[in-house]
């Protein structure tokens, strides 16, 4: 009796430790399976150092630098296409392709025109347009130097600015033109009553000529001026208007402020 117990205690022993072998044996499979599949991985994507990615993009620019820069394009695009055929027969669309992008990049950063002209109207126009007030700040009781100086800026911005003549005769100087309104929404006409003011009263002192139409002035400044500039691809088969530049109108326009059209006069 004992004899069969012992013999039966032992056979299960022995069944137990097979089980435990069998078992380790599939924990072993799998895991090697696991392993090898984390071996194939590394080997068929291996890892990347910061300073590779780095090395392989030599001089580009960050996502934000891109950015910018894409939206600059767009900017410079519309400012081109607006002076080119106007506001009104312009569409994002067509600015998208003039920069070299999709409609759907001009979205990403401009929704509507609206907003669009905003945005060139802060970044761009803005800054010009105050830049050219300076004169009558720096020279306040010096009217000849100060509408000198004007003249000269208008000339200076539109050769650094080539879209700037067009777009100024076509959309400021025009009753109709949409920019005029949108600026004069935004910022109203507290500016120009202020430098009319300022033409008024030399006038009241002595210092400007009494017989000048005060409303007139900016508008004779234009035309002495950025109307040259906005009309000079006129002049390419003129063989004697061609070689008139910024510095030849800029001249011009000085002198016929300052002197008028008699002969000089000696001192």
């Amino acid at each position: 009796m004992g004899k069969k117990v012992s013999s039966g205690m032992a056979g299960a022993s022995s069944a137990g430790a097979a089980r435990v072998r069998k078992s380790a044996t599939r924990v072993a499979s799998v895991a090697g399976g696991a392993a090898a599949k984390a071996a194939t991985a590394t080997t068929a994507a291996p890892a990347v150092a910061p300073q590779d990615v780095a090395a392989r993009r030599p001089g580009r620019p960050s996502g934000a630098a891109r950015g910018a820069q894409q939206r600059d394009r767009l900017l410079d695009a519309a400012l081109e296409l607006f002076a080119r055929q106007g506001i009104v027969d312009t569409t994002l669309g067509e600015i998208a392709r003039e920069a070299g992008f999709t409609p759907a990049m001009m979205h990403y950063y401009f929704k509507t025109r609206e907003q669009l002209l905003d945005v060139l109207i802060d970044e761009r126009i803005g800054p010009l347009r105050a830049g050219l007030g300076v004169p009558f700040q720096e020279h306040a009781d010096d009217p000849v130097a100060a509408i000198t100086q004007l003249a000269q800026r208008m000339v200076r911005a539109a050769v650094e600015h080539p879209w700037f003549p067009s777009l100024w005769v076509r959309e400021v100087i025009s009753d109709s033109g949409l920019l005029r309104q949108r600026m004069h929404e935004r910022f109203g006409d507290a500016n120009q009553k202020m430098s009319l003011a300022a033409i008024e009263r030399w006038q009241k002192e002595g210092l400007l000529n009494a017989a000048l139409e005060p409303s007139l002035m900016f508008v004779t400044l234009l035309g002495l001026t950025v109307l040259p500039l906005a009309t000079s691809k006129l002049w390419r088969n003129d063989p004697k208007r061609r070689q008139v530049g910024g510095e030849e109108i800029a001249r011009h326009a000085v002198a016929l402020l300052t002197q008028g059209i008699g002969p000089k006069k000696a001192h």
